[in-house]
C-alpha cells in the first residue's frame, strides 16, 4: 500500500486520539488539528527515499548530457574504505568501448587491492571528441565530452563519498587525448595519465595537475618523433582523424615548463627509460618510454590475433605493467 493512503487512513484515529488529548487540555478545534498532524511528521521523514547508493561489483549505467543519452560503466569493490574515497576515469581509446577497456587493462582489479572506484565511459560512436579534427564521429559533430565526463563524476559522487582531490583520469590513444583535454578545458581531475596519446588543439592554461605519459618509441598510429600518424587525415572527412603533434618529449617538457618544474631525474630498467620531475605544489610530471613498443596499452590483454590483423593493432608490451605503473603514481601523489 502506498504511503498517501497508509496515512489517509491513519490521520482519522490518530485526530480522534489527539482531540480527546486536547479536550482535556481546552484546545480549540483549529489547534487540535495542528497537534495531530505534527505528530505525524516523524511518520512523513521515514517514508522519504533513501540515497541512491552505488552498487558493489561493475554496472552499466546512463545519463543525459545536451539532450544525448551516454552511457558508462563503474566499478566499486566490495572491501571499499569508509568515508572520501579516489575515483579513476579510465577512457578508451579509437573503436574501443567502455566495456572493452575494463576487460583489457585489468584497473578492477587493483581497485580492488587499493580501494578505490574506477568508471569506464563510453565515446559517442567509439571516439572522443579531443580537440579539431580528433576524433571520429564525436568530433565531426561537436560532441562536448569534458561536460559528459564532469557530468559522470558528479552523478558517481551522489551515490559514494568521492575526494575531489584524488579523481584522475588515464586514457589511451584518443581516450589519452581526451585526459589531456580534460586538464586543458576543466578542473574536474587532479591527475592524468595519457597512454600513446598527444594533446589535440590549444592548451593554454592547463589545470595544475600531475601528469604520467606512456609511450612507446616505435608507436606510428601518434608517433613518438611526432608529425602525422599512419591514420591521420587531417580532420577532414565521414571519419576525421587529425593527429599531428610534437615530438613526446617535447610535449611532457613544455608541462613541466608552464608547472614551474625542475629538469627531470632519469632512471633506465631495461626498455623502459622513466623521466621525472618534482614541481612546486606537490605536482609530478613523468616520462615513461617502452623501446620497440607500439600503438598499445603496455601489460593489456591481447584482444586476439584475428582482432589485431582486422584492426591493424600493436601487440602489447611485456616490458611493463601500464595499469600498476599509473595506480602507483596515483597514490604516491599528496
Amino acid at each position: 500500500m502506498s504511503t498517501p493512503r497508509i496515512l489517509a487512513g491513519f490521520v482519522p484515529h490518530l485526530y480522534r486520539i489527539q482531540t480527546l488529548a486536547a479536550e482535556d487540555a481546552g484546545m480549540s478545534e483549529p489547534w487540535r488539528l495542528l497537534a495531530a498532524l505534527l505528530l505525524l511528521l516523524p511518520v512523513a521523514a521515514c517514508t522519504r527515499p533513501a540515497r541512491p547508493e552505488l552498487p558493489d561489483g561493475s554496472h552499466a549505467h546512463t545519463i543525459t548530457v545536451d539532450g544525448r543519452e551516454r552511457a558508462y560503466r563503474t566499478y566499486r569493490p566490495v572491501a571499499l574504505p569508509g568515508g572520501p574515497v579516489p575515483l579513476v576515469l579510465v577512457l578508451h581509446g579509437g573503436a574501443g568501448s567502455g566495456a572493452q577497456a575494463e576487460r583489457s587493462y585489468g584497473w578492477d582489479a587493483r581497485a580492488d587491492r587499493d580501494g578505490f572506484v574506477v568508471v569506464y565511459p563510453d565515446g559517442v560512436n567509439r571516439s572522443w571528441n579531443a580537440g579539431p579534427g580528433c576524433c571520429g564521429l564525436a568530433t565531426r559533430d561537436g560532441v562536448d565530452d569534458v561536460a559528459f565526463l564532469e557530468a559522470v563524476v558528479a552523478k558517481i559522487g551522489r551515490g559514494v563519498p568521492i575526494d575531489p582531490a584524488r579523481v584522475r583520469a588515464a586514457g589511451m590513444s584518443n581516450g589519452a587525448m581526451m585526459a589531456y583535454r580534460l586538464a586543458c578545458d576543466s578542473t574536474v581531475v587532479t591527475a592524468i595519465a595519457p597512454v600513446a596519446g598527444i594533446v589535440i588543439g590549444d592548451c593554454p592554461s592547463p589545470a595544475p595537475v600531475s601528469v604520467i605519459h606512456i609511450h612507446g618509441t616505435e608507436d606510428h598510429s601518434v608517433p613518438w618523433s611526432g608529425g602525422p600518424g599512419k591514420r591521420d587525415n587531417d580532420g577532414t572527412g565521414r571519419v576525421p582523424i587529425r593527429i599531428d603533434g610534437p615530438p613526446v618529449p617535447d610535449l611532457v617538457a613544455g608541462w613541466r615548463d608552464r608547472a614551474g618544474c625542475p629538469l627531470p631525474a632519469e632512471r633506465i630498467t631495461g626498455a623502459v627509460t622513466t623521466t621525472t620531475a618534482d614541481c612546486p605544489g606537490g605536482r609530478v610530471i613523468e616520462l615513461v618510454s617502452v623501446a620497440g613498443a607500439g600503438h598499445q596499452w603496455p601489460g593489456a590483454t591481447r584482444p586476439g590475433a584475428a582482432a589485431e590483423r582486422l584492426l591493424e593493432l600493436d601487440p602489447p608490451s611485456v616490458a611493463l605493467d601500464a595499469t600498476a605503473t599509473i595506480a602507483d603514481f596515483f597514490i604516491a601523489l599528496t
